[in-house]
């Protein structure tokens, strides 16, 4: 029979072992400066695999499997991985290798929404003996036409927008559905976490103030769960990026002979009345 201490013990290093993962979960982030344009433009993107709101430690990424964008016209899917190029991206902690890649005017240049996906190679996650992959969406509207935001790219595992990306207001809510191999996944453990530090993109670097301070580990990145349809609500009391992680939902549970979680992220983007 365990005995009662041993028990306790045993609770408790669990419970510190989760606020550990919650203090530091992995984000694998594709940023751009803004996602709702008046006209089509240049686009700096930066993919950096990071802990967005205490801006660092960066875990070192390899080339990613694929990089792709699809517009409201015509639907064709292009491959970006040309413009992919490697940095040392600078967080307040460390420096690793990242990405950034910038995009052509052309590319972006018709009116609608512009989905770019990003399908990273699986990361180890040493401590824990797992490897990691995230499937990263980021929508993109030029003009403000509506246009395919909603619509569902195929991935192993997606986070289907209900609500547009690029047009939140602070303090509204934001809606989507958790999808594994295009079928909605009930009651999938979700984490939120807010781009709380400046990204240099030109410096490939995160500033180093804080924009927010989190009363408690607790904060740094919230949790929540799908619903039984596997629809998420999601509230965005603050300006700024956003980034949404469904957990282990994919039906892939291996790599190289190690656990495997596949994760879905999309990064949406509020803005204040003013």
């Amino acid at each position: 029979m365990t005995h009662p201490r041993t028990l306790l013990q045993g609770l408790v290093a669990a419970m510190l072992i989760g606020m550990t993962g919650a203090a530091q979960a992995h984000f694998q982030m594709l940023y751009v400066k803004d996602t709702a344009l008046a006209r089509g433009e240049p686009l700096e993107f930066a993919v950096v695999f990071t802990h967005p709101f205490a801006g660092g430690p960066t875990m070192v990424m390899e080339t990613p499997r694929a990089f792709s964008h699809t517009s409201a016209h015509g639907g064709e899917k292009i491959d970006l991985r040309q413009y992919l190029r490697p940095v040392q991206w600078q967080s307040r902690e460390n420096r690793a290798t990242a990405y950034r890649a910038s995009i052509p005017r052309e590319v972006v240049r018709p009116l609608g929404d512009h989905i770019f996906v990003l399908e990273p190679e699986p990361y180890l996650e040493t401590e824990e003996d797992v490897y990691i992959q995230q499937f990263t969406k980021l929508v993109v509207n030029v003009g403000g036409v509506p246009g395919n935001w909603a619509e569902p790219q195929g991935l192993p595992v997606e986070i289907q927008p209900l609500s547009k990306p690029y047009a939140n207001w602070t303090g509204g809510v934001f809606r989507a559905v958790v999808l594994a191999d295009g079928k909605p996944v009930p009651f999938a453990e979700v984490e939120v976490e807010y781009l709380n530090h400046a990204v240099e993109i030109d410096n490939n670097t995160f500033g180093q103030h804080a924009d927010v301070t989190a009363p408690q580990a607790s904060f740094n990145a919230t949790s929540t769960y799908a619903d039984a349809q596997g629809i998420i609500t999601i509230g965005l009391p603050r300006a700024g990026w956003w980034g949404i992680a469904a957990l282990d939902i994919g039906t892939t549970k291996t790599h190289k002979g190690k656990p495997l979680s596949q994760d879905a992220v999309l990064w949406v983007q509020a803005r204040d009345m003013k």
